[in-house]
């Protein structure tokens, strides 16, 4: 999400269509409903209160794109307030396309919600506009950075301040996020152009800070990043949310590191949930073990090896 409109439209325009080139389109089964859901299915966040309604909700979503291509298919799903859900599937099921749903950023591919609601603090934000979404305290964290490489670290970390309206506490706020990435203070004059991948991972994660939002959408913040750099920005990610109570919504193929920090996690395939559960019920998931992980109990096996109408009859059916 950037922040003005101009920058908002240019930056999510040259985000590219993650989902919607290889979704699914239309067809004869999405009149078959939601597929079958896993037993671990339990209800919020451990870290919220049970009884208290979802920060964020999804209820039967249904995405198309250019009027034809039908990416979401009756998604629902809950975020509780103050906690990590995790959205984890393949290339194409449909991760990018919910987080765009949600942020209102869908118009710009040509895509809209054609059916069912999105709920965001008790009020109904699908269709919105994206600027309105943010100020509501809702801020993505785009795939591939998005920083802006003309400005310094400072003067991006400043331009995601800029929805609050005031410029009362944002040098406090800059400090904040040079506490949790040293790394920004060091180089803050310098050109985010200049950065290396992970500084500008660590920028555009800083750069959400600043708009003090309720819930951040982040989208494969790990894409890119060398091992012992993702597992360095995903604790950070674990000390935003416990330390400032950012609710969380994390898109990620990388199963493993993401069911690490999260409290819940949610699996697409096709457009749809077809398992969810706690996270540390689906790390132990012989499904999960076996397709995402690569641990099955034979050992560890190649994602390829699995035929992909065997892993949709098995979670389907």
């Amino acid at each position: 999400m950037t922040d003005s409109a101009s920058d908002r439209r240019s930056v999510a325009a040259s985000n590219g269509r993650s989902d919607a080139g290889s979704g699914p389109a239309r067809r004869s089964d999405a009149a078959s409903g939601p597929a079958p859901r896993s037993d671990a299915a339990a209800g919020p966040a451990p870290r919220s209160d049970p009884d208290a309604t979802p920060l964020l909700g999804l209820n039967n979503i249904e995405v198309l794109y250019d009027d034809v291509i039908l990416v979401l298919r009756g998604l629902s799903l809950e975020v509780a307030e103050g906690g990590i859900a995790a959205l984890l599937g393949s290339n194409g099921a449909g991760k990018t396309t919910t987080l765009k749903a949600i942020s209102g950023l869908l118009y710009v591919e040509d895509g809209e919600v054609s059916d069912g609601t999105i709920v965001f603090d008790g009020e109904e934000i699908q269709g919105m506009d994206a600027h309105r979404i943010v100020e509501k305290g809702v801020f993505q964290v785009l795939e591939g950075r998005r920083v802006f490489e003309h400005l310094t670290v400072r003067e991006n970390l400043l331009a995601g301040g800029y929805t609050r309206g005031t410029r009362r506490g944002l040098n406090a706020d800059a400090d904040k996020v040079y506490h949790y990435f040293p790394a920004l203070a060091e180089r803050r004059g310098q050109l985010a152009g200049h950065l290396s991948g992970g500084e500008q991972q660590m920028l555009a994660l800083g750069r959400a800070l600043m708009a003090s939002p309720r819930m951040m959408l982040l989208d494969e913040p790990s894409l890119g990043l060398a091992p012992m750099l993702v597992e360095s920005i995903f604790e950070i990610v674990r000390r935003i949310n416990r330390e400032e109570g950012t609710t969380i919504l994390l898109v990620e193929q990388n199963a493993r590191v993401a069911l690490s920090v999260a409290d819940y996690g949610y699996i697409m395939e096709g457009g749809r949930v077809v398992l969810e559960g706690a996270a540390e019920e689906l790390r132990t998931n012989e499904d999960v073990k076996e397709f995402y992980l690569g641990l099955g109990d034979g050992g560890r096996r190649s994602y390829r090896d699995v035929k992909h109408y065997r892993r949709r009859k098995r979670w389907l059916s």
